[in-house]
């Protein structure tokens, strides 16, 4: 269970994943020792699963992001595994996700423009084994992204 410091460390390295473990310690009211020992803790408890960069990917060139809804045809067995399989080497594919109902997986991809969505379509993900239906959805605007809850 975490209590109100360790809830209080993880608030700070949501907002700011660059500070230091004194900082931390500072802003949650701990020394830097109680700080490294609770995050030491969380990280061997998998509450702290790792750290990240947030890459702005139209910054980088990517400025195109689309999400495929994609339903499987889960009559041939390894279908699922085998769709997956595929589907990570597709390197402008980000996100894999996958669902229980109608929709099997949904993909998350970037593209540089629309040619070059076109052709990452036809090419790659129309070649991904057992697709029994797709549907893409192209991304206008990011109205809420947050990776941190209120702790």
């Amino acid at each position: 269970m975490l209590d109100d410091k360790d809830r209080a460390l993880l608030r700070r390295l949501q907002a700011d994943p660059s500070l230091t473990v004194p900082e931390l310690a500072a802003l949650a009211g701990l020394t830097a020792g109680q700080a490294t020992r609770r995050l030491d803790r969380m990280t061997a408890d998998g509450v702290i699963r790792g750290q990240t960069a947030v890459i702005d990917w139209a910054a980088l060139g990517y400025p195109l992001q689309v999400s495929l809804r994609v339903t499987l045809d889960k009559t041939v067995p390894g279908a699922f595994d085998a769709f997956l399989a595929a589907a990570r080497e597709v390197a402008e594919v980000l996100e894999i996700q996958t669902f229980l109902g109608r929709v099997d997986v949904r993909l998350a991809l970037v593209a540089r423009d629309l040619a070059h969505y076109q052709d990452l379509y036809r090419r790659r993900i129309l070649s991904l084994p057992h697709i029994a239906d797709i549907e893409a959805l192209m991304d206008v605007a990011a109205v809420k992204s947050e990776t941190g809850l209120p702790l």
